[in-house]
Formats: structure tokens, C-alpha cells, sequence
């Protein structure tokens, strides 16, 4: 019986109208680019951990790492030139600004830390400080 009534379209396009969907979305697009503004991702190898932070569109100059206090900061700045000649843009999805993020190496060997640039990838290997293992000895009685 259901199925001969009209369903109106605009009936059925409120009925599935998240009342927070605007709110939700403006909430989660300022998260990404306030809290995360570059993407990482930190893998485990056992002896080391790798960090892979994804920074497209930035020179190997604008990218800066500093140690303090046991906290690595990976900063990246984007200028803006402003004597380039600014063509009349639809729509600006491109940012000018500083980004950056911060993480924590406690258990990390500072001085044994590498990096390397490729293809827009910031590859940074952490290696972990050794265990130091008591060394057992026996006594002898005499």
C-alpha cells in the first residue's frame, strides 16, 4: 500500500538533512588545517621508528628541524612573493603561511637522527636509545 504514495523529493531530502552537517564539516576542515596541518605517519622498525611527514609544494630550504628538550619540531614556511604577478583567480585553495608539529622523542638516540627530502616526503629515521643490559658477573669465594 506504501509503495503507490507520491513520496515528495523534498520531504524525503529533509528527512535525511543532518541538522549538524555544516557545523561538523567547518569543525573538521579547521581541525585539519589548524591541528594537522601536514600529514605524518610514524612506523615502527624495531630498532628505529621512521617518520614520514607529507609536505608537497615546499623547497628542501623552507623546512626547518629543531631538538629541544627532548621535543622535535618540523616547521615548513610557504612564502607568499609579492612581486609575482597575480593572475585573476577563481578559486585559491593554495596557502601562504607557517606550518608546524611537534613530537616527543623521549627514548630517541638525538644524535644518531637522519633526514631526507624526496618527492614532496620529509623521511626522517629516529633511532631508539639501546637498553643497556646489567652485566653479570660471578664472585668467587674464597
Amino acid at each position: 500500500m506504501f509503495e503507490l504514495i507520491p513520496f515528495d523529493h523534498r520531504i524525503r531530502h529533509l528527512a535525511n538533512t543532518d541538522p549538524f552537517r555544516e557545523m561538523n564539516e567547518f569543525f573538521n576542515n579547521a581541525s585539519r588545517t589548524a591541528v594537522n596541518p601536514f600529514a605524518t605517519d610514524v612506523i615502527d622498525h624495531g630498532d628505529a621508528f621512521e617518520l614520514d611527514a607529507e609536505l608537497p609544494g615546499f623547497k628542501k630550504e623552507d623546512i626547518s628541524l629543531n631538538i629541544e628538550n627532548d621535543c622535535l619540531t618540523i616547521s615548513a614556511e610557504r612564502k607568499f612573493n609579492k612581486d609575482e604577478k597575480v593572475p585573476n583567480f577563481v578559486k585559491r585553495e593554495r596557502f601562504y603561511g607557517s606550518y608546524s608539529r611537534s613530537f616527543d622523542l623521549t627514548g630517541i638516540d638525538v644524535d644518531k637522527i637522519t633526514a631526507a627530502y624526496t618527492d614532496g616526503v620529509l623521511k626522517l629515521t629516529l633511532p631508539k636509545v639501546a637498553e643497556e643490559v646489567p652485566v653479570s658477573r660471578s664472585i668467587q669465594i674464597s
